[in-house]
């Protein structure tokens, strides 16, 4: 028996990622990845035969056997890389949208920013050919939070949702809202410099690495190769 409208409510998270992860049908210039992530194993292989059999222009659907180190669930689906993609994926996000009565949002290649999961932003942000691929990649090594934290000490960095959690070996992890990335000179901070908190700046450059940490009113920022990341505690 198929799955029904709403038979997956509250099983998948609401924001979902493309080009995050290598694919296993081809050359990544050729597929488009989208990652999903659910509570369970059971719903996670449930989304992955509804991918299988329900579009014919998925080239492959799968899910992880065992559980993420978020206590998550993947579901990877592949699809040719082409000027019918955006499409191809609005699509496949309506049948989505019936199975779990919620609104999506994603992240393209492990970036900070999710963005509304509509036509215009998957038609902007997603290459449709092998030449942009490789542009776009390039341009969105430093986006990639891994990349943006190369220098980082922590043990481990994951983002969910919208939150930046970063953990230590011998401390407890730090959680953080991201609020902004982009070059330096793209971000616009209105608060003033916060020089009362000079101590959770050291301390937080001891945590996370060696960063250019600095911290407006509640924002703290910090800065990477000509990037900042702009942050506030949870």
């Amino acid at each position: 028996m198929g799955l029904r409208d709403k038979d997956l409510e509250h099983c998948v998270e609401d924001i979902f990622e493309i080009d995050a992860y290598k694919s296993k049908m081809g050359e990544d210039k050729d597929i488009c990845v989208l990652s999903f992530s659910t509570i369970n194993e059971q719903s996670a292989k449930d989304l992955e035969n509804f991918f299988e059999k329900g579009y014919p222009f998925v080239l492959d659907a799968d899910s992880t056997s065992g559980e993420q180190s978020d206590g998550t669930y993947k579901v990877f689906v592949e699809i040719e890389r082409g000027r019918d993609t955006p499409e191809q994926i609005v699509e496949l996000l309506s049948g989505v949208t019936n199975l779990t009565d919620q609104e999506y949002k994603f992240r393209y290649y492990k970036g900070f920013r999710s963005m509304p999961a509509n036509l215009e932003m998957f038609s902007e942000a997603i290459p449709l050919d092998a030449d942009s691929y490789g542009i776009k990649v390039n341009e969105s090594n430093m986006d990639n939070y891994k990349n943006f934290f190369n220098r980082s000490y922590a043990e481990s960095i994951e983002m969910k949702d919208d939150i930046l959690t970063i953990k230590n070996t011998y401390a407890d992890p730090v959680s953080f809202n991201v609020v902004d990335f982009g070059k330096v000179d793209s971000i616009n901070i209105n608060e003033a410099l916060n020089v009362n908190d000079f101590a959770e700046v050291i301390w937080l450059t001891k945590y996370i690495g060696d960063y250019n940490v600095t911290k407006y009113g509640t924002k703290i920022v910090l800065e990477n190769n000509g990037h900042q990341l702009v942050l506030t505690r949870r």
